[in-house]
């Protein structure tokens, strides 16, 4: 019965010291992935600085197509109209492009803002209307800028703000935590089974 007991705790101790090793590696992998993905990007964006814009203009231009897929058929083109949204950023005196996201910068320098993927060019238009419409009941805004002013546009949103990197950041140093314990009880486990082990025979 002893031994039975002893087979069972050690096959306890084999599967909690495995979902431990699995969850470091697993955090591990995360962090790479987040390093070689997220960090660079969150690197190459230069709008770090908030200021106050002033809206001087929220038109919506022209149709254009959008290709998500670089190389992709017909099927993949979306097609949007285009919103143009210029501000007067008000620290430094000047009328620039204002961006959505650094995202809708990258994907198409041409409209301050690209709206999801809806089944009908009616949706699409309306929403885009909706989203000028916002911009005018709202003159003054809040907006980031690059204080080197190497990029004279501005964004309405950080999509890779310092807060968003740290939210990313807990979730693997969560798992890390979390292995690294179930390890160390593990051993700890181990230890005092094989130091109540030796004390058995000296008593025998």
């Amino acid at each position: 019965m002893l031994g039975k007991k002893l087979v069972t705790q050690k096959r306890g101790e084999t599967r909690a010291l495995c979902l431990g090793l699995g969850m470091v590696a697993c955090s591990v992998m995360m962090y790479f992935f987040v390093e070689i993905t997220i960090v660079p990007l969150y690197n190459r964006s230069v709008w770090t600085k908030e200021s106050v814009c002033k809206l001087m203009n929220a038109s919506i231009k022209e149709k254009v197509h959008c290709s998500y897929n670089e190389g992709s058929g017909d099927e993949n083109i979306f097609h949007y109209p285009c919103l143009e949204v210029h501000v007067n950023l008000t620290l430094f005196g000047q009328v620039v492009m204002l961006y959505h996201t650094e995202n809708t910068m990258d994907r198409n320098p041409k409209c301050s803002y690209i709206p999801p993927n809806m089944e009908s060019d009616s949706e699409v238009q309306k929403h885009v209307e909706t989203i000028r419409d916002n911009f005018r009941k709202n003159e003054i805004l809040s907006c980031y800028y690059d204080p080197s002013r190497k990029e004279a546009s501005v964004i309405l949103e950080r999509f890779y703000s310092p807060e968003g990197l740290f939210t990313i950041f807990v979730w693997p140093a969560l798992m890390l935590i979390g292995g690294v314990l179930i390890i160390i009880m593990v051993k700890i486990s181990q230890y005092f089974s094989v130091l109540s082990a030796s004390q058995n025979r000296t008593v025998l």
